[in-house]
C-alpha cells in the first residue's frame, strides 16, 4: 500500500523475504539482552499466524525504513486491568484466540526505524498505520507498554517517578514518551516486569559486554533498571519496568 510520502506499507506476511532486513533494524536499536526473555520466545512464532495484519514494514525503494507490530487484547479499560507488561501482553494476546474470547483493544508491541532513515518521523508513521489497521479491525482502544528512550540514564530511578519528569512545555523529558504524547496519548502507569531476563553470569557478561566480578546490583549499558548478580548461585536477573500509555 503506497503512501503519499513515497513510502510503501506492507505486512510481514506479504513480504516474508524482508524479515531478516527488518530484524536487523530492530537489533541495532535495542540491547542484546532484551532478546533473551524466555517467555516471549514461547509465543512469538504464533504472532504472524494470528495477527499478521498487525505486523508491518515501511519501505522506501524496496528497503525497510521502519517496522512495527502489535497485538489485540481483551481489556476492561482500567489501569489495573492491563497486563503486567510486554511479556504478559504477548502471552495474553496469543492465548485469547485460542480460548475464543473477544478482543477490543490494540497494543503496540514494538516499533523501530533503521538508522539511515532516522529523524524523519517514521516511528510516528508506523504507529499511525497500525492504529488505522486496528480501527479497521474494530478495536476501539489503543495502548502500549513503551520502553522510554532515556530511562537507561537513570536505572536507579523508579518508573513511577521517571514518568512524571517533564519539560517546560509540559511534555515528558523522554523523546519516545513525547512521540506518543504528541499523538494524543496519556500516561497510565508503570508496566512492572515488562521484560524479565535470567541467565548465568557468563551469559549476562556476554549480553552486557561487561564483567560482573562480585555479587550485587549493576548498572548495565542500555538497561532501564539494575541487573542483580548472584555469583554464588551463578545467576543474574534483570527485571525491566516499561510504561503503559493509552492513545485517544
Amino acid at each position: 500500500m503506497p503512501t503519499d510520502t513515497g513510502f510503501e506499507v506492507v505486512t510481514s506476511s506479504e513480504r516474508p523475504d524482508l524479515e531478516e532486513q527488518a530484524a536487523a533494524a530492530f537489533r541495532e536499536r535495542w540491547p542484546e539482552f532484551v532478546f533473551h526473555d524466555a517467555l516471549p520466545k514461547q509465543y512469538l512464532s504464533r504472532i504472524d499466524q494470528y495477527f499478521g495484519q498487525f505486523s508491518i514494514f515501511l519501505l522506501q525503494d524496496g528497503s525497510v525504513a521502519a517496522g512495527g507490530w502489535g497485538v489485540p487484547l481483551d481489556w476492561d479499560g482500567t489501569a489495573a486491568g492491563l497486563p503486567q507488561g510486554y511479556r504478559t501482553a504477548l502471552k495474553s494476546s496469543v492465548e485469547t484466540p485460542e480460548t475464543g474470547r473477544a478482543v477490543n483493544t490494540f497494543s503496540f508491541m514494538a516499533a523501530a526505524v533503521a538508522a539511515q532513515f532516522g529523524k524523519q518521523g517514521l516511528a510516528t508513521r508506523i504507529l499511525e498505520a497500525l492504529i488505522e489497521r486496528a480501527s479497521a479491525a474494530g478495536l476501539t482502544q489503543v495502548v502500549a507498554p513503551i520502553r522510554p528512550t532515556l530511562k537507561h540514564r537513570y536505572p536507579q530511578v523508579a518508573m513511577n517517578e521517571y514518568m512524571t519528569w517533564s519539560r517546560a512545555d509540559g511534555l515528558s523529558i523522554d523523546p519516545w514518551i513525547r512521540t506518543h504524547q504528541r499523538m494524543g496519548a496519556k500516561i497510565l502507569g508503570p508496566a512492572a516486569d515488562s521484560i524479565v531476563v535470567s541467565g548465568t553470569v557468563a551469559e549476562w557478561e556476554e549480553w552486557a559486554g561487561m564483567l560482573f566480578p562480585a555479587s550485587g546490583a549493576y548498572v548495565v549499558p542500555d538497561a532501564l533498571n539494575l541487573v542483580e548478580v548472584d555469583r554464588e548461585q551463578d545467576r543474574a536477573v534483570y527485571r525491566e519496568e516499561n510504561l503503559w500509555v493509552q492513545h485517544s
